[in-house]
């Protein structure tokens, strides 16, 4: 796509800016009554219909796909277009749709059970700035497969972008079944709108991917509601790892998009005996070794502030920005700044949300699995493992018992990318539902028929 057709394309959507059927509005009383509205209509839809209309989205989202990256980028001023892209392009490629929604049936000499999925009506969901638009694509599909309506709270530095994307997904809806406003955002998302959203009446779930004070309202809410937690993953590498693998997949994981994602590998526990050959791999992979005293104090005295948190301005920043910032010299293009470092640095206890992650070498392998235990702080939210021990492996999965655990790959195969199985960008930790998609949007109802369909 060139230029001008791209330009042709953006004044499409920009065309209804500030118009009802744009689905942005100011009143969460509007908001909600629209898309109630909009709920009824969708609620008479097949099955094949609401795939329909999934198709459809994808379909008019994927020529954009660049344009969302780069006004991301621009509005946030976090992470990179490149990996922007991939992120867009695997929330609207491998979200599943209504082939989620999976039938149990029970039958017997008494008769037969059956099991199914039904919409819950109006959802309220809240995102993040880190993932804004992946998250409200992937959450979108999810909850319209699952036949519900949507009001999207983006967070406030991507406003933007994300009224720019559900204008895009509301007229893929009203091209395909003529229904209005089914996904609508709000124009102002402060913290006093978002809570009025979350107890509206006509509000019957609230799902919520970010931080950890719009999950507290959320859980107050009294609707139910899906909560993704903090994390802070964490990788293995013992020393029967494949170093050379080890070492590129974690980089693309702690590297994407600047390390920005949830499930990124934010520390590394290496077994000492294998610690010097796995850093060798590592430089191999555009990284920036520190292991002296002074580049440490520089990075830490720029990334952490005096109160012991991260310093927000260099979330999402390139390695080479914030080594320049440090005060720290390098010609080359680096993808990851890794510290050699012990457990207690707050490069290991923080969710930095950036490219610098920290080393800490362990005695053993027991004493990487406590100590990976330990950084993760039992969040349950992510972690990896490098080793050729199915004992290792099991050992490690059972006592993290992290709601995505990625064995022998990148962090990012969690989730589907260059990997297995669906696609999510809500990890439901604290509430519990793991990966969530369509079927976790929906409720599940028993109806029973007496006497019949029983057939063995």
């Amino acid at each position: 796509m060139n230029t001008a057709q791209m330009g042709e394309l953006v004044k499409k959507y920009l065309t209804y800016s500030g118009i009802v059927r744009s689905g942005v509005f100011c009143s969460v009383n509007d908001a909600v009554a629209v898309a109630q509205g909009a709920y009824t209509q969708y609620a008479r839809l097949t099955l094949n219909e609401r795939q329909e209309v999934i198709n459809a989205i994808k379909e008019e989202l994927m020529p954009m796909v660049n344009v969302i990256a780069k006004m991301t980028v621009e509005e946030t001023g976090m992470g990179n277009v490149e990996d922007k892209i991939e992120k867009l392009l695997l929330a609207i490629r491998k979200t599943p749709g209504v082939e989620d929604l999976i039938t149990e049936v029970k039958t017997g000499d008494s008769g037969m059970t059956l099991y199914e999925l039904s919409s819950y009506g109006v959802i309220c969901a809240v995102h993040p700035c880190t993932n804004p638009c992946a998250t409200l694509i992937s959450n979108t599909i999810g909850m319209l497969a699952a036949g519900n309506a949507v009001v999207h709270v983006p967070h406030p530095r991507t406003i933007k972008v994300s009224q720019f994307v559900t204008e895009m997904i509301n007229v893929a809806i009203r091209d395909t079944c003529g229904i209005d406003n089914l996904v609508v955002t709000l124009g102002d998302t402060s913290m006093a709108v978002t809570r009025e959203l979350m107890t509206h009446p006509d509000i019957s779930m609230v799902v919520t991917t970010g931080g950890n004070g719009v999950l507290r309202e959320a859980l107050t809410s009294g609707k139910k509601v899906i909560g993704a937690g903090p994390g802070n993953p964490t990788a293995i590498v013992d020393e029967t790892a494949d170093l050379t693998k080890a070492a590129r997949d974690i980089v693309q994981g702690a590297s994407f998009d600047n390390n920005i994602m949830c499930i990124s590998e934010k520390s590394i526990v290496v077994v000492s005996k294998t610690a010097d050959e796995f850093i060798d791999e590592l430089k191999k992979n555009k990284v920036y070794y520190v292991n002296n005293e002074e580049e440490m104090l520089k990075l830490t005295s720029a990334t952490v502030t005096q109160d012991m948190g991260v310093n927000k301005a260099f979330e999402g920043k390139s390695a080479n920005e914030i080594l320049k910032v440090a005060g720290i010299s390098c010609n080359e293009d680096i993808r990851l700044i890794v510290v050699d470092t012990i457990k207690h640095h707050p490069f290991a206890t923080l969710e930095m949300l950036m490219p610098v992650v920290p080393l800490i070498r362990a005695a053993d392998f027991d004493e990487a699995l406590d100590t990976a235990f330990e950084i993760e702080q039992g969040f349950r939210h992510t972690a990896t493992i490098h080793s050729q021990s199915i004992e290792r492996l099991n050992r490690a999965a059972k006592k993290m018992q992290t709601s995505i655990f990625v064995k022998n790959g990148s962090s990012l195969a969690g989730i589907g990318y260059n990997g297995e199985g669906d696609t999510s960008f809500t990890i439901a930790t604290t509430t519990g539902e793991g990966s969530t998609t369509a079927r976790h949007f929906a409720r599940r109802r028993r109806c029973t028929l007496m006497d019949a369909f029983s057939i063995r």
